[in-house]
């Protein structure tokens, strides 16, 4: 037989195959693991893949800001009072017929 003349396999080629073997069940293991994650992310409500975050309430976004102190009050109530109105929920009982 001269296939196996000379020996077989030397211990690095052996080795060489398992780590191969090895990497690529890890990487469809992830792949596999990722696309699940991706599709059950969406799902909840989370932020899109693109790093967005999900589209904010802008009544919040002026609270956040006149809590960290961006605002003062009377800027606070302004964009607010811009808010309702540019909304079309206007306070009750002001008496403006918008």
């Amino acid at each position: 037989m001269m296939f196996w003349y000379g020996g077989g396999w030397a211990w690095w080629q052996a080795g060489l195959m398992w780590v191969g073997m090895i990497a690529f069940w890890a990487l469809l293991v992830w792949a596999v693991y990722a696309v699940v994650k991706s599709i059950t992310t969406r799902d909840a409500g989370q932020p899109e893949p693109s790093g967005g975050r999900p589209a904010a309430d802008p009544r919040r976004i002026l609270d956040e800001r006149l809590a960290r102190g961006e605002i003062d009050s009377d800027e606070y109530l302004r964009l607010r009072e811009m808010l309702d109105g540019s909304t079309g929920r206007g306070r009750a009982g002001t008496g403006s017929a918008r």
